[in-house]
């Protein structure tokens, strides 16, 4: 297995770890779906990031002949 695959959890103070914990039962239906689509946009936006540094490492690993 990769070792870039293998990802520590969320320290407790990040905004992931904070997202997590955040309790949702508190929330409407109208505020459920909101989260939904703005959740849906973040990942959108993060899978695109990931693509792109996929892209550039690939580069990078071809420039420098990298196994």
């Amino acid at each position: 297995m990769d070792t870039d695959d293998i990802s520590p959890p969320p320290r407790k103070d990040s905004a992931l770890a904070q997202l997590l914990a955040e309790d949702l039962d508190r929330l409407s239906l109208t505020e459920l779906d909101a989260r939904i689509a703005a959740l849906k946009a973040e990942l959108a936006r993060t899978e695109t990031k990931r693509d792109g540094a996929g892209k550039f490492r690939s580069a990078a690993d071809s420039l420098f002949k990298k196994a």
